[in-house]
């Protein structure tokens, strides 16, 4: 889908240089991926400790039902 955005030149050369990517389209592409991998990750670290694991959680037991 077409998409229009007042993206600014210089920091899209400057991304271009450094991802070595050929086209405007593969560095816009590329930096997408990266925030949703980045974000992904805080979302991850932020939710660490805050899971409760069962303690007699025994998952050998679990497989030997199979």
């Amino acid at each position: 889908m077409p998409t229009n955005l007042a993206i600014d030149d210089k920091l899209l050369e400057r991304a271009l240089r450094v991802g070595k990517h050929r086209t405007k389209r593969e560095t816009v592409n590329e930096a997408l991926k990266e925030y949703i991998q980045r974000r992904k990750r805080v979302q991850a670290l932020r939710a660490f400790g805050t899971i409760e694991f069962d303690p007699n959680y025994d998952y050998k037991k679990l497989r030997a039902k199979r």
